[in-house]
């Protein structure tokens, strides 16, 4: 394409997965600087996309108020009207799912691609781009639908800019947490969507002690009812307690949290691909999702997958009713760290 004025992105859901889709935006504003990015988000991944200059309008889409009919029917028009406002040169479903097809078949333009593994028909409305990174890391498959726009992609960049205001507040909520300016910490996401991606509660804490060994301070994030769980559960098993900043940080300042520390580990989760995109040293720990597709983009040498004939599954639930990430021993990852340097 020649040149490209309006481009809409459709990338609704996991922060993990919208992180993987950033560089896409900067592809686009590489290429193009003058053309209008739209990004379609819903709620969770909001305040991720308000922190990357590339994107120049966000439309809200409410998933939860388009369940019932009453929620639908209010919903519907105002959301499409704001959809149709413009034409777009080209529309990209990086999401690949009946939402995001729905989303992209109301959208007004003639080019409409998506990514080379669409399903639940949303080929039928997006035409898959199956390009060189097929069979490679997802953030390279979104990229192919950048590049087949006509984007040059020179560099791989995660554009985020962490407001100054939250990077203060995060100081302030550390600090009250007891981590004053200059600490040198670790930080430990340990929950996940998925129960096997997470590591146990006991690995947990043993890793953590051993930081404090390294007069290195573990620091806790998460959020929802399940990972206040973990983190008291790991809370009780270590000798000293860790600072356990789980629920207590909104998304930048998590990200200032993160991007201050000296490591980040965890399962393949959100925050710890925000970890990466960051260019935080990033451990990730992995059991039934495939490293080569989805571990931490820049550092899959610092990846630890589980020693198991079954990995790369991508099954929520075991279906050995085993644990699977059990099988990565805190040595592994201790060994892993001191290779780091």
């Amino acid at each position: 394409m020649e040149d490209l004025k309006n481009v809409l992105i459709v990338k609704l859901s996991a922060l993990g997965d919208v992180i993987h889709a950033l560089p896409v935006s900067y592809a686009i504003k590489e290429t193009f600087p003058d053309a209008k990015v739209t990004w379609v988000v819903e709620p969770p991944s909001l305040s991720l996309l308000e922190m990357n200059p590339c994107v120049d309008k966000i439309i809200l889409f409410k998933k939860k108020d388009f369940r019932t009919l009453k929620g639908f029917m209010k919903e519907f028009f105002p959301f499409k009207h704001e959809l149709q406002e413009q034409s777009y040169d080209a529309v990209l479903d990086l999401q690949g799912l009946f939402k995001s097809a729905a989303i992209a078949f109301f959208a007004k333009s003639n080019i409409k691609l998506g990514i080379c593994n669409m399903r639940e028909m949303s080929d039928k409305i997006s035409k898959p781009v199956v390009g060189q990174n097929a069979q490679g890391h997802i953030v390279e498959r979104y990229l192919d639908t950048a590049r087949a726009m006509g984007c040059v992609v020179n560099k791989i960049t995660f554009p985020i800019q962490i407001p100054v205001e939250q990077s203060e507040k995060a100081r302030a909520i550390m600090e009250h947490a007891g981590i004053r300016e200059g600490n040198p910490y670790v930080v430990f996401a340990v929950g996940a969507n998925w129960v096997n991606k997470r590591w146990p509660t006991e690995n947990f804490a043993e890793l953590g002690d051993w930081f404090y060994q390294l007069a290195v301070i573990p620091v806790l994030i998460g959020s929802g009812d399940l990972d206040e769980q973990i983190s008291k559960e790991i809370e009780s098993k270590m000798e000293i307690p860790p600072i356990n900043l789980v629920n207590r940080t909104n998304i930048p300042q998590l990200a200032h949290v993160i991007r201050s520390s000296r490591l980040i580990i965890g399962g393949d989760t959100g925050p710890v691909h925000l970890g990466a995109a960051l260019g935080v040293r990033t451990i990730m720990l992995m059991g039934p999702t495939n490293f080569e597709r989805n571990g931490a983009f820049g550092q899959l040498q610092n990846v630890i997958e589980v020693e198991r004939p079954c990995k790369g599954c991508w099954k929520r639930f075991c279906p050995k009713k085993e644990i699977c990430l059990e099988k990565i021993p805190v040595k592994f990852v201790e060994d892993k760290i001191k290779s780091m340097g």
